[in-house]
């Protein structure tokens, strides 16, 4: 009796998902972007939230959430009701924050539901122009030829400007020290002036420093050039084989989100990433699309989290 009880539950709550994901959404989707407006996360989304809106039949709104790495805006929307209203936009961070935060406000892989990934995006190793290494080779000699004296800039502790850096030294066997900034643009900024020796923006904010010659670019962080920056190779290729870094952009739902409401959610999205329109605009600002399956992104969110967590302990980086 108990069993049959529970099995007309279970067809019973099926069919309410069912039925609620034939009519959703009747209302605005919130996307929150974890970090202030103009940031590479709320770039993202800004180039998708209109068409995603259209692809959904209703609009899709950007709420910008910032605070604790990303942490704040990405809790707001685990502890959101799991009804598809509220989704959230993160970059690499979200695997990466888990092993720099002592006590993190929510679980990423329970409390999280992956609706899909978004885009990817280079980064790329600047140098002050007075700095006496015209090629990535010269700067390694450099660096090792004065431990402990050289410096980087980023956007802080935790950043994607830091990891990267972090990720690049370790591989490279280098003692660089790290300079960190609020935010990436001051970081940039003292690049520029000398105040910093280099530093690892995101590839579309670098760009015009780079062209206008403010800035020597020595390398990508991708595992293939950039159309951006073409005859710029990658790390890789230029003298640390095998070194290769992007930041990512993944959107997710809380945790207990109906399974049609995700799915109608990433089949949407995707349909987004695939036009023409939204490539070009993203390849202009120097992103890729990336879509997926909800459960791809969840593959590469669990894949990832061990491994920035194994940078973090051998390296002692903090978020501080």
């Amino acid at each position: 009796m108990q069993r049959r009880a529970l099995v007309i539950s279970l067809a019973l709550a099926a069919a309410s998902a069912t039925g609620f994901a034939q009519t959703y959404p009747e209302r605005p989707v919130k996307l929150v972007v974890p970090y202030a407006p103009g940031g590479s996360a709320d770039i993202v989304a800004r180039l998708i939230a209109d068409e995603w809106g259209k692809a959904l039949g209703k609009s899709v709104f950007i709420e910008n959430k910032a605070g604790a790495g990303g942490n704040l805006g990405v809790d707001a929307v685990a502890k959101s009701p799991a009804d598809g209203y509220t989704v959230g936009l993160q970059t690499v961070s979200l695997a990466i924050n888990p092993s720099l935060t002592a006590k993190m406000p929510y679980d990423t892989l329970k409390d999280l539901a992956p609706i899909g990934m978004v885009a990817a995006s280079q980064h790329v190793l600047v140098v002050n122009n007075n700095l006496p290494a015209k090629d990535l080779k010269e700067l390694l000699a450099l660096a090792k030829s004065k431990p402990g004296k050289l410096t980087y800039g980023s956007a802080g502790g935790g950043s994607t400007f830091h990891m990267s850096a972090e990720l690049f030294k370790a591989m490279a066997g280098l003692a660089i020290v790290h300079i960190p900034y609020r935010g990436g643009g001051p970081a940039l900024t003292d690049t520029i002036a000398g105040q910093v020796d280099m530093s690892f923006p995101v590839l579309s904010a670098a760009q015009g420093h780079v062209q206008a010659g403010k800035l020597r670019a020595l390398g990508v962080t991708g595992s293939k050039r950039s159309p951006l920056m073409p005859n710029v190779p990658t790390i890789a290729e230029a003298g640390v084989p095998g070194y290769a870094f992007e930041t990512w952009f993944m959107v997710f739902a809380p945790a207990g989100t109906p399974k049609p409401v995700i799915d109608k959610l990433n089949a949407s999205l995707t349909s987004v990433l695939q036009a023409a329109t939204v490539k070009e605009r993203m390849a202009k600002e120097g992103f890729e699309p990336t879509p997926s399956t909800p459960a791809a992104a969840a593959t590469r969110l669990q894949a990832e989290m061990p491994k920035w967590a194994k940078l973090v302990r051998e390296r002692g980086i903090t978020a501080e």
